[in-house]
């Protein structure tokens, strides 16, 4: 098992809006970064093929990736969406989006087929089952963050420790997402299930810090100190084993778990933040701010 070794940081030192500062303004840029991604393109963020429907051609090409990709194009009668190189097979992907004028994947497939390329594989999504499969993920995200809301309000029974846990998670959430428009990875089924993985991942870290600090005897930093050498081995942990995975499968032009990889260990990261800046800033405030409990 890998060890991390956990300085203790001195908490004395910063008051609690210092603490809560950079977590805030993160996200306060993450959530402008998304409006504007929505104004520009309709969007909070860029959405694949399996949600808005489209088709995916793979295709072997061998030579120089530029004069692949001038072939690619001038095979079909429809402008590539995006076309992907996946160097250790010598494959490139091709997505169509789907729209009123679109051309079916048994017609690209033709086009292909006689422009001289290799097709090994074609799938198609339709638009109307893509929209139902975006509603049906983003509304099973909704009910997840909601009952784990839900779950938190009823463990604490307390605002302010509550709301810490809320706030972080929701962070956890948005500030990969941007991160997502910026990187240009795209929202997708195993993009979505990587967010519900965060949930999880930032409910689990900021449970352990509430409860050490609230539920269990001692000092509120020796108690801050204890839930740390526990919470942070376990996400750097994970994070070590997110960006092997991740650095993996790109090697292997795997993007789908690439970009699974990828969202968590960003989404992991602010949980570091999330957790020992922003919630404890809340609770800290909490303890020696004679709330009533």
């Amino acid at each position: 098992m890998v060890e991390f070794t956990v300085p203790e940081v001195d908490y004395t030192r910063y008051t609690n809006r210092q603490l809560a500062a950079i977590p805030l303004a993160l996200l306060a840029v993450a959530l402008l970064v998304i409006a504007g991604w929505y104004v520009m393109t309709g969007a909070p963020v860029n959405q694949g093929i399996a949600f808005t429907g489209g088709t995916e051609v793979q295709i072997a090409i061998d030579g120089p990736q530029p004069e692949a990709e001038q072939q690619i194009r001038q095979a079909f009668s429809e402008e590539p969406e995006t076309i992907r190189s996946v160097p250790a097979q010598s494959v490139y992907v091709v997505t169509f989006q789907s729209d009123g004028e679109s051309v079916g994947a048994t017609e690209l497939e033709q086009q292909a087929e006689a422009a001289g390329l290799d097709v090994r594989s074609i799938s198609s999504v339709s638009a109307t089952f893509g929209a139902d499969t975006q509603t049906l993920a983003l509304g099973g995200l909704a009910v997840a963050f909601l009952g784990m809301s839900v779950l938190v309000f009823a463990m604490f029974r307390v605002f302010v420790p509550s709301i810490a846990v809320v706030i972080s998670a929701f962070s956890d959430i948005v500030i990969p997402l941007a991160l997502m428009n910026v990187l240009g990875i795209e929202l997708s089924l195993g993009t979505v299930a990587a967010l519900l993985m965060l949930i999880g991942y930032s409910v689990d870290s900021d449970i352990l810090l509430n409860n050490h600090i609230l539920r269990r005897s001692g000092d509120f930093y020796e108690s801050t100190y204890r839930a740390m050498r526990t919470g942070v081995t376990m996400t750097l942990t994970s994070i070590t084993a997110m960006i092997v995975m991740t650095i993996t499968a790109t090697l292997f032009g795997i993007q789908l778990l690439a970009a699974i990889g990828t969202v968590l260990v960003f989404g992991l990261a602010t949980d570091l933040m999330n957790t020992y800046l922003l919630n404890l800033s809340l609770l800290r405030w909490y303890k020696f701010k004679g709330v009533n409990r």
